[in-house]
């Protein structure tokens, strides 16, 4: 007589035997859990590379620009000059708010520090005339100059400014556009540009 195995296979194994997971999923397999890691660290390398390159081109453009601190610096002439934010060029303080960029960055032209001339700038780059309305650069103060229009950037009470540079003639001077020197050029040149005439007939010119 054969043997009946109840609700199996030949070999008597109970298909019923197997039970399926809760929600019908199978244990992850050796092969899955393989995927997922290489994904992980896909990503893992993807977001390190764009990182790298955050940096690279921040390293290429340089740093964004920072608030309107200005600071101040001597430039090559020994005037006061205005410390571009690289920290190693140094421009004349009228060369601020000129309308023309001076600094690599354009710091010296940033609307924030020139929005409103003179209130806006530091009080290194501002030297006020006699005339309390008026104002120039610093870097303009005792230059040889009539800066102010009334001299007052060139000779005292407001200014005390050195003896005549060794390339200019001390005179009062008949032109507008000098005050208490005059360019040693001028002299002899058969045209009066002190009220004594000393830079017709004392200086030695040029």
């Amino acid at each position: 007589m054969n043997k009946i195995f109840p609700q199996g296979d030949a070999n008597g194994s109970a298909a019923a035997g197997s039970k399926a997971l809760p929600g019908g999923e199978a244990n992850c397999s050796p092969c899955c859990c393989s995927r997922r890691g290489a994904c992980l660290s896909a990503f893992l390398m993807l977001l390190l590379t764009a990182l790298a390159a955050l940096i690279a081109l921040v390293a290429i453009l340089g740093p964004p620009p920072r608030t309107p601190g200005a600071q101040a610096c001597v430039t090559q002439t020994n005037r006061t000059g205005f410390l571009c934010d690289d920290r190693s060029s140094c421009i004349p303080a009228s060369s601020v708010c000129d309308g023309v960029r001076a600094c690599a960055h354009g710091e010296d032209e940033e609307e924030a520090l020139c929005r409103g001339v003179p209130q806006s700038l530091s009080g290194f780059l501002v030297a006020h005339c006699g005339d309390p309305a008026s104002w120039i650069y610093s870097d303009q103060m005792c230059d040889g100059i009539n800066n102010c229009g009334d001299c007052s950037d060139e000779l005292s009470p407001v200014t005390t400014c050195p003896p005549c540079g060794p390339g200019w003639w001390r005179c009062p001077s008949t032109v507008f556009r000098y005050c208490s020197c005059i360019p040693r050029s001028l002299c002899r040149d058969h045209v009066q540009h002190c009220f004594d005439w000393s830079d017709e007939y004392s200086c030695p010119g040029p």
